[in-house]
């Protein structure tokens, strides 16, 4: 029987190991410039080794060298001494510093201020909206708390995303869980309505077409909220002086209600019944199905165009990313050039002040430690700094020479280049290059764009060239855009057409670039009389 022993065993391996200071050169390199210099904010409060170099604001050391200067002067001087008290003005010491009153200079004053309203910590959200409305109702507490949970549980596109069921559990005394009818209580069965007293109060709130449950409901809630709106408006014209000297007029402004009432009831028919058809397009069936005319039917289907079918947006929008460029191309004496944009960035130093502590004799041995251990921080910080800008300006002087039939001519030049080749023309690794430009932005004759947007495969074009991704789409979808809507193109029809330019491209490409694009199939893109 074998025993178990321990034992030692030599084995060799390789592995790679991120040191610190590669780890950070590899965190920068992938930094954009406000990022940048939110690190270098950061670094500076923490490291007192590091300062910033401003021609306009005296440094630390600067300001120690001015006090030790004055100091020896005023020591050889040797002057007899004064008493300084003499020399304090009261006056202005009292009334500046003393007074209970706070008082501003007069240039202050004269100063204009900006607007308050331009300091909102954070605009408004789908559901502030409706907590607001909310709080404007007067609810009994046990129907506000449902509402406030009908609120809590809508997406972004302001659809309710739970059931009633699992509500109405939330809202129980007892947290419980039910699959059937056999299994509701009466206080499952009181909660249960109490949400959909809930999900009628919120869904009669503003913009019409929250808190539905999928898009028929939604379009219907907006349709029945238009139709009170406007029956209303028709009640008060009903009951108006009949004594009107524009009889007329008001007959054509009554037919046109009445028509504009007319259009909402076919709509309602068609999202209520036929919703199914109205995404086919088919306007003769549809009309055939819900029994209208045709005309009616194009009446109907222009006012469900006006409809929003996700009116959460309308609040929970995103907020515009400030950008700005990390690099800037620009043409000089007939050649491009590529410049760093370091607007801004703050220029690093190390303190003097902190090198004579090294170097003292009086300085304690931990005080010495922790200052070698920051200026080794500081200067590995520095030179990955230093990295980062020369990776991007290699790269970026690859990428202008490489396109600038595209900076003068636009994407139409745009010439196809993989990061590949880029980082084997500078001699680094791929995904070096992949860091140097991922989320930075370039100023150029044709716009702000991303680094990234020069990168793009290509297919076979004309002559045997390569023709980039992103002028593929665009050819297709001129072409989409210039067919004929009662007879559209198939993407067999598309392929053909961009094989005869001299572009090589199967069918399920171009369904793919197609898709891409979010543009409907060849049967929904059909427009039927």
């Amino acid at each position: 029987m074998a025993l178990l022993q321990p034992k030692l065993n030599l084995k060799v391996a390789q592995r790679q190991v991120l040191t610190p200071g590669l780890m950070q050169m590899v965190s920068v390199l992938a930094l954009n410039k406000l990022e940048l210099k939110e690190m270098i904010d950061a670094e500076m409060v923490e490291n007192p080794v590091l300062e910033e170099i401003d021609e306009s604001v005296p440094m630390l050391d600067e300001i120690a060298g001015r006090e030790e200067r004055m100091e020896r002067s005023v020591e050889e001087a040797a002057a007899p001494p004064q008493d300084v008290f003499n020399e304090i003005d009261f006056g202005s010491y009292f009334q500046e510093y003393l007074d209970p009153g706070y008082r501003t200079q007069p240039e202050y004053e004269e100063s204009e201020k900006p607007s308050f309203e331009n300091f909102l910590s954070q605009p408004t959200t789908l559901s502030d909206h409706l907590a607001w409305q909310l709080g404007a109702l007067s609810l009994e507490p046990r129907l506000y708390a449902a509402a406030e949970l009908i609120i809590g549980n809508l997406d972004q596109e302001g659809y309710l995303a739970a059931t009633d069921e699992e509500l109405a559990a939330a809202l129980a005394p007892v947290p419980v869980s039910f699959t059937s009818e056999s299994d509701l209580t009466p206080e499952i069965t009181a909660a249960l309505s109490l949400v959909r007293n809930a999900i009628d109060l919120v869904q009669g709130l503003d913009p019409a077409g929250v808190a539905a449950r999928d898009l028929r409901e939604c379009l219907l809630l907006q349709i029945t909220a238009q139709q009170h709106e406007l029956d209303h408006l028709y009640a008060k014209r009903s009951t108006a002086d009949g004594a009107d000297p524009h009889l007329s007029l008001r007959a054509e402004a009554e037919a046109e209600l009445e028509q504009r009432r007319r259009s909402m009831k076919v709509a309602a028919l068609i999202v209520d019944h036929h919703l199914h058809l109205l995404q086919k397009r088919d306007v003769k069936d549809l009309a055939r199905a819900a029994q209208i005319t045709p005309e009616e039917a194009h009446a109907g289907i222009e006012f469900i165009r006006t409809l929003d079918p996700r009116p959460g947006l309308l609040y929970n929008r995103e907020q515009t990313r400030l950008i700005e460029p990390d690099v800037v191309f620009v043409k000089r004496g007939g050649e491009w050039t590529v410049s760093m944009n370091e607007e801004d960035l703050p220029s690093l130093r190390l303190s003097q002040r902190y090198r004579r502590m090294l170097v003292s004799q009086n300085t304690d041995k931990e005080v010495k430690d922790y200052v070698k251990e920051r200026f080794r921080s500081a200067m590995q910080l520095m030179r990955n700094i230093a990295q980062r800008k020369s990776t991007i300006l290699r790269t970026c002087e690859v990428i202008v020479r490489r396109q600038q039939d595209f900076l003068e001519h636009g994407v139409e030049s745009l010439r196809p280049m993989m990061i590949k080749e880029v980082a084997e023309e500078i001699g680094v690794h791929p995904s070096t290059v992949s860091r140097a430009v991922a989320n930075k932005y370039a100023h150029t004759p044709q716009g702000v764009l991303e680094l990234r947007f020069f990168f793009s495969e290509g297919a076979n074009g004309p002559e045997g060239a390569d023709t980039p991704l992103l002028v593929l789409k665009r050819k297709v979808r001129k072409l989409i855009e210039e067919e004929d809507p009662r007879r559209p193109l198939t993407d067999d029809q598309l392929a053909a057409l961009l094989q005869s330019q001299g572009i090589q491209l199967t069918r399920r490409t171009v369904a793919k670039y197609r898709e891409d694009m979010n543009i409907p199939s060849t049967h929904q893109r059909r427009k039927r009389d």
